[in-house]
């Protein structure tokens, strides 16, 4: 019996894309052919106007971020963050506007910095589920 875990995403028909392109290396927004802003995370329809599915559609993101804000956790016991710690969890806010939760990665915790360049990498969280994170 396999233990249960918490970040694990639950993938459905409306978010296949973006798993599926998250496991290909790319990240993938919405974006609003009313208004024409884009957001993350998926839905199904835009949070800013409102608009239904027919005038949302995907796209891919840049990948490119700056840090938001951050905070570095050093006890965590869902499984399985307590295996990772101490790990950075933080909000970036990418280039095409959306502010998105992530993790960033490959960076000592005493060289963050607000503002600072990110760019996306994913890692594999269980065989053939891949999650965006960030590094500088």
């Amino acid at each position: 019996m396999s233990a249960v875990r918490y970040d694990l995403p639950e993938a459905d028909d409306f978010t296949r894309p973006y798993w599926d392109a998250a496991a290909e290396g790319r990240l993938l927004l919405r974006r609003c052919a009313d208004c024409g802003r884009a957001h993350h995370y998926p839905r199904e329809f835009c949070p800013f106007c409102w608009a239904g599915e027919d005038r949302v559609g995907w796209e891919e993101a840049s990948g490119r971020a700056t840090l938001y804000t951050w905070s570095v956790i050093h006890r965590n016991d869902l499984p399985p963050f307590g295996g990772r710690v101490p790990y950075a969890a933080a909000v970036v806010d990418l280039e095409e506007g959306p502010r998105m939760m992530t993790e960033v990665v490959g960076c000592p915790e005493g060289e963050l910095r607000i503002g600072m360049p990110l760019r996306v990498t994913f890692r594999e969280a269980a065989e053939g589920v891949w999650v965006a994170v960030f590094r500088p």
